[in-house]
């Protein structure tokens, strides 16, 4: 059913909507939209998506972008990349840089490649003053050593679908990133995910479907979609204790704060 006219607005941090097809593409968007999710944002997986995925973005006026290049694609990243990247990011739909990180878990590409990468990536973050969408999966220790550099002191970002440990988390939000919760908060056997949600400020997560991955409970085996972000912000707002209009109220003004939407359609 979707949400009421009063209700307060929802946005999907982080959604790969590029891997759809078309017509599922706009199907999912309209289904997203008629249970209150108000903005979208679809990070890229390497740079050779960047022009069809702001050709999309720009045919939708709540549809955002994050461009750069994720770990697994690492090996693609080729000389003069970072300035066509920074040539991309002038672009009004392009609200950060990403996703970009690190994964030790798969380990698609070397990880001392995956480090040159992520470097050369979050030296254009912080040399333009743009958000990160941070991808990290069973490499907290080089990523927090990364991140405590003090060249990258002023980086900010979010740590999305976020699965390090508590202290790692912790850390985080001292330093003042934000952390993206995904349906893993939703799984029975994510009592971690629980606990970090635990320890969240009201001004530092975002909510996320990471689609087509990660579908939350009652929606697993199945594609995710970005009408799915309802799911996770229930369960969440339930864990934190607080309503889920407060929860949409949070995450929709940490979202606005965090990237800072440029376009026609405002997300409030």
């Amino acid at each position: 059913m979707p949400e009421s006219p009063e209700s307060p607005r929802l946005i999907d941090s982080h959604c790969h909507l590029q891997s759809l097809a078309p017509d599922d593409r706009q199907r999912a968007l309209d289904e997203a939209r008629g249970r209150g999710v108000s903005g979208f944002l679809v990070p890229a997986i390497q740079l050779s998506e960047a022009d069809g995925i702001l050709d999309f973005c720009n045919s939708e006026p709540d549809v955002w972008c994050a461009l750069g290049v994720h770990p697994h694609e690492a090996q693609t990243w080729r000389s003069g990349d970072a300035s066509r990247l920074r040539e991309l990011l002038s672009e009004p739909k392009v609200l950060a840089i990403g996703e970009c990180g690190l994964d030790f878990h798969y380990n698609h590409c070397p990880p001392e490649v995956q480090i040159r990468v992520l470097r050369a990536q979050w030296d254009l973050a912080c040399e333009l003053s743009m958000p990160v969408v941070v991808h990290n999966r069973e490499s907290d220790e080089q990523m927090i050593r990364l991140v405590r550099e003090p060249d990258y002191s002023d980086l900010r970002g979010d740590f999305h679908s976020f699965s390090g440990n508590l202290s790692m988390a912790v850390e985080l939000i001292e330093r003042d990133f934000y952390l993206g919760v995904s349906g893993m908060v939703t799984f029975r056997n994510a009592d971690n995910i629980r606990e970090i949600v635990s320890v969240l400020k009201p001004a530092q997560y975002l909510v996320e479907t990471d689609t087509p991955y990660l579908a939350p409970v009652p929606y697993r085996g199945k594609e995710n979609r970005p009408a799915n972000v309802l799911e996770v912000a229930q369960r969440t707002a339930d864990e934190m204790g607080i309503e889920l209009d407060t929860l949409k109220h949070q995450t929709t003004a940490n979202f606005e704060r965090l990237f800072s939407p440029r376009s026609d359609s405002e997300c409030r």
